[in-house]
């Protein structure tokens, strides 16, 4: 634990300013190659008012002169634009002399050496901390975070830890305290727990505005969370049994397209774990990524006996490659139009996707031609097959009916 690993957050940004930091530097060589020649030019087409020998070393010496300045400029402006560039995109390390950096986080930032010398097996010598470069932005935020008591319990502040998480900051540094244990009583064993409603008393309301739910039942938390803590609700106890709509894919249906069996997979934004939870029933292991945004969705997640994973979908997935068999979506997609951003997701879900696995589309929604258009050509740019592919309009909480896109699509086999 001790320097900082930084990872670049926005790639296409940072390409297009690379890019002026190029043409920028280009435009310099060719201003030094031009000012060379017309020294030189000058040099020898100039009236000798001495010795022709004495005036020759000293137009040389001055077009050395001249070069040698012109160089150290050139030097000088790349390092400029480099510094540019680092403060436009964040990158750069943690002031560790600031006067509020709080003395855990400065500890565990710094180098420690491995006790015993160089590993034989990975090469390094000592362990070095990791925390994202956007932690330089919030770093008041951070700085608050790791103020706690060491071998102490650790502050009731979650909801810090995920604010940070939102701003890029992760993974999160705070290490050496005690979580805080709210009794979980009166759990069942499972499956009969995929379906049985927790009490308020097991799941941790601090940050939340909410303190029920009854009150987090009576919102509509995503398009994909309407109710969905309310599981003997009709719209989540049926999801994927019953279809209220052609966009509306029966899960039995989408595990017979699947080529060499379905047994794990990959829900992003899976609501209260629903999905996971149909899936579980067929013998089918999912883990759901979720943050705790405005209800207790982790942990209700894991009363049902599933398994959560507290992850942004801005941080790369802590996966290995080609490991899922399916990989299940659907509003965790509408990223705002980012386009950059919806790529890196996309690239992702296909490295995690093995061969002749499934990715399923779920009721996305498509607000413009514009966003279902765009994200059409990026799917066809990875070559997946079509199983399925059903674009619909349905009437979603309001008068005007809504566009939505639906599609069970294959990952081809890539040589």
């Amino acid at each position: 634990m001790g320097s900082v690993s930084l990872k670049i957050g926005d790639g296409t940004a940072r390409f297009k300013r690379a890019t002026l930091c190029s043409s920028a530097v280009n435009l310099l060589m060719l201003f030094s190659v031009l000012t060379t020649n017309l020294f030189a030019l000058y040099a020898f087409t100039s009236s000798p008012k001495s010795h022709p020998f004495y005036q020759t070393h000293k137009n040389i010496s001055l077009i050395s002169e001249q070069v040698s300045l012109i160089l150290r400029e050139i030097d000088s402006s790349q390092k400029k634009l480099v510094q540019m560039e680092k403060q436009l995109l964040g990158y750069e390390s943690i002031d560790l002399s600031r006067p509020n950096i709080a003395n855990e986080l400065k500890i565990f930032l710094q180098r420690h050496q491995l006790p015993l010398g160089k590993d034989s097996r990975t090469g390094i010598t000592e362990l070095v901390a990791s925390v994202g470069h956007s932690c330089e932005k919030s770093v008041d935020l951070l700085s608050e975070y790791m103020s706690y008591k060491v071998n102490g319990l650790c502050p009731d502040d979650w909801s810090l830890g995920q604010k940070l998480i939102l701003r890029g900051c992760e993974p999160l540094p705070r290490r050496r305290c005690f979580a805080k244990v709210i009794p979980k009583m009166g759990f069942l064993s499972f499956p009969v727990s995929l379906w049985h409603n927790v009490s308020d008393k097991v799941l941790s309301w601090s940050g939340i505005g909410c303190k029920s739910l009854a009150c987090v039942n009576g919102k509509k938390l995503s398009k994909d969370c309407v109710g969905c803590f309310d599981l003997g609700n009709w719209n989540e106890n049926q999801r994927y049994v019953k279809a209220r709509g052609k966009n509306d894919f029966l899960i039995n249906d989408v595990l017979n397209l699947g080529s060499g069996g379905i047994r794990i997979g990959f829900d992003l934004g899976g609501g209260s774990g629903t999905f996971a939870a149909r899936m579980a029933e067929r013998n089918v292991t999912v883990v759901t990524a979720t943050l705790n945004i405005d209800a207790p969705f982790s942990e209700f997640i894991a009363a049902r006996g599933l398994f959560p994973l507290y992850l942004s979908l801005d941080h790369r997935f802590p996966f290995h490659d080609n490991v899922f068999d399916i990989v299940h979506t659907g509003s965790a997609l509408d990223v705002g139009g980012r386009q950059e951003k919806l790529e890196f997701l996309m690239f992702d879900i296909d490295r995690i996707l093995r061969a002749g696995g499934l990715f399923w589309l779920d009721n996305f929604s498509c607000a413009s031609d514009e966003k279902k258009n765009a994200l059409t050509r990026l799917i066809e740019r990875f070559g997946y097959k079509k199983l399925k592919w059903v674009v619909g309009e349905k009437i979603n909480g309001g008068e005007k009916p809504e566009v939505y896109l639906s599609a069970v699509l294959q990952k081809p086999v890539r040589v």
